[in-house]
């Protein structure tokens, strides 16, 4: 699997053309993020240190939960990704 260049992906992030959430928005993002984070503990689904690192940086930009979504979902070049996003996704290993 690729090493996510989280330097790249940062700065691809700030090239969108996005509303960043506010700061009271983005103190209730990581709040939901810790809960979730929680409970995938609670369920032996820890994310490893470089989901945490990715997930901590869209938080950091103030990305809207629903944006962070097609961030990840193009990242990971998933079927459903909008793919006017220009988010660069991760090649995959062959």
């Amino acid at each position: 699997m690729t090493t996510l260049d989280l330097d790249a992906l940062r700065t691809e992030v700030r090239a969108l053309d996005y509303v960043r959430g506010t700061p009271a928005e983005a103190a209730m993002w990581r709040e939901d993020d810790a809960d979730s984070r929680a409970n995938l503990a609670i369920e032996g689904m820890d994310l490893n240190a470089e989901d945490e690192a990715l997930f901590d940086m869209l938080r950091d930009e103030a990305v809207p939960p629903p944006l962070a979504t097609q961030i990840i979902l193009k990242l990971y070049d998933h079927p459903n990704a909008d793919p006017g996003l220009a988010i660069t996704p991760l090649e995959r290993a062959g």
